[in-house]
């Protein structure tokens, strides 16, 4: 596996933002200590933004999400269509998990890039076992 780069989840991004968010003093720490680039999903984008949205409204959503589309936090990777097929499988076999179809092609794509680390404050990244958690 790589050192290259940590994959940062929606978890992570939404901690960093939500000064509320019992992870925010850890994610920001996290954010300030990391010496690998960052990078992100187009999925992970979609799902982040849209908690935001939910969560802390649109204007906070627009402006964490135009420095997440600008690339100025982390590289925007997209998920191609044998990620989709490889997390499809892997939402289908792991069927007593809480993993969303996202997670899923976060495991794909980090297979795939051969990518070691995640930034994430759920627990999916830990049950699926094969990667290290920031």
């Amino acid at each position: 596996m790589s050192n290259r780069f940590v994959l940062v989840d929606t978890s992570a991004w939404y901690a960093l933002v939500d000064k509320s968010d019992r992870d925010h003093t850890s994610a920001v720490t996290s954010v300030r200590n990391l010496t690998r680039p960052l990078i992100t999903t187009n999925y992970i984008f979609d799902e982040t933004v849209t908690l935001i949205k939910v969560k802390l409204g649109p204007r906070i959503a627009i402006d964490f999400g135009r420095k997440l589309w600008n690339q100025e936090l982390a590289l925007r990777i997209q998920v191609l269509k044998k990620d989709e097929q490889k997390a499809w499988d892997l939402f289908s076999q792991y069927d007593d998990k809480g993993f969303s179809f996202t997670d899923c092609t976060s495991f794909a794509v980090m297979e795939r890039m051969k990518i070691d680390t995640a930034f994430a404050f759920d627990d999916h990244f830990t049950q699926y076992g094969k990667f290290s958690v920031i």
